[in-house]
């Protein structure tokens, strides 16, 4: 059997490393190695290795290009980390990154260059959901930044015929992320007895997918995707920030006097959701982890494993401090 030789940058991240899981684990493809390229280094074993660098570095990439066959690129600036205050890192990351690996793609000849996107590239929309033929209009830095990769990358199929895949995916959720995102803050702060922060009236809307349904769409894209084609995955679950906060609430057996009122930010969205009717139709997608079981399972998560996100939650409020 021939094997495919995958390289998954920002592969330690949260979507990044559930992905890795599945395409080893048990239920994964045959005949699939795995080399993980990210800030942050892993034991490698088996047929995963890992590679601590940077996607900004040419010379690093371009080798590794080289030793592969595909690359799903899931590496970028998020907006919970620090940028700087004029959105360097998401610049320098989100767009240069991208330019650097899609350059060493097309020099070797890679056979297929998966790019991880998000739902935030359409912005804020009044009503109904984004199919992949709406313009993009991206409201803050990191949304722009990513805008600017996803046609970079998509250039580099129009032009060149590289097979470029775009996905673009809704918020996303589940165990073993950071407590900075939303939703393990949330959980984080209400199993430590704290209040936790709604922005503004509350109001802003959100599509939530679990991370199990976010990996298995990326999957499908890289495996049975169309080169040149952008796809949206979505869960279904259509929340403002005010019922998520409930959900949590109940979850975690608190109530709404935990609940602290924040001014909103002025590049949210207001409503933001992705139609994924396209991949549902072309590729056989449908999310299998509805709402309630999955933040059950996630909270149930978090109250067992302290010991893995209490390091992080402190480590984050003493860089914001």
């Amino acid at each position: 059997m021939t094997t495919t030789r995958i390289l998954v940058t920002g592969g330690a991240g949260f979507v990044g490393s559930h992905y890795v899981r599945a395409l080893l684990g048990p239920d994964g493809p045959p005949g699939v190695a795995v080399t993980v390229l990210d800030r942050q280094e892993m034991q490698a074993a088996g047929r995963f290795t890992s590679v601590r660098g940077d996607i900004c570095d040419a010379e690093l990439v371009g080798k590794l290009v080289s030793e592969h066959d595909q690359v799903v690129h899931f590496a970028a600036q998020s907006p919970v980390r620090p940028c700087g205050p004029d959105a360097d890192g998401f610049l320098r990351t989100n767009v240069m990154g991208t330019h650097t690996l899609l350059a060493a793609a097309l020099r070797d000849g890679l056979r297929t260059f998966v790019h991880i996107s998000t739902d935030e590239v359409y912005g804020s929309i009044r009503a109904g959901s984004c199919p992949e033929t709406d313009p993009l209009r991206p409201n803050s830095p990191y949304a722009a930044s990513k805008a600017a990769a996803d046609l970079i990358a998509l250039a580099h199929h129009r032009t060149h015929g590289l097979d470029v895949r775009v996905v673009r995916c809704s918020a996303t959720y589940g165990p073993q992320q950071s407590p900075e995102a939303v939703v393990p803050m949330s959980i984080a702060c209400l199993l430590k007895g704290r209040p936790v922060r709604l922005r503004g009236q509350g109001l802003n809307v959100r599509d939530w997918i679990h991370i199990d349904d976010h990996v298995r769409g990326v999957e499908l894209v890289r495996t049975h995707g169309r080169p040149g084609e952008v796809y949206n995955i979505g869960g279904g679950n259509e929340l403002s920030d005010r019922e998520l906060t409930g959900l949590l609430l109940r979850e975690c057996g608190a109530y709404w006097h935990m609940v602290e009122s924040v001014e909103a930010s002025e590049d949210q969205d207001s409503r933001c959701s992705a139609d994924f009717t396209k991949i549902r139709t072309e590729l056989g997608y449908a999310p299998d982890k509805d709402l309630a079981t999955g933040l059950a399972e996630t909270v149930a998560w978090y109250r067992t494993h302290r010991s893995w996100w209490e390091p992080l939650l402190q480590r984050s409020e003493q860089g914001a401090a």
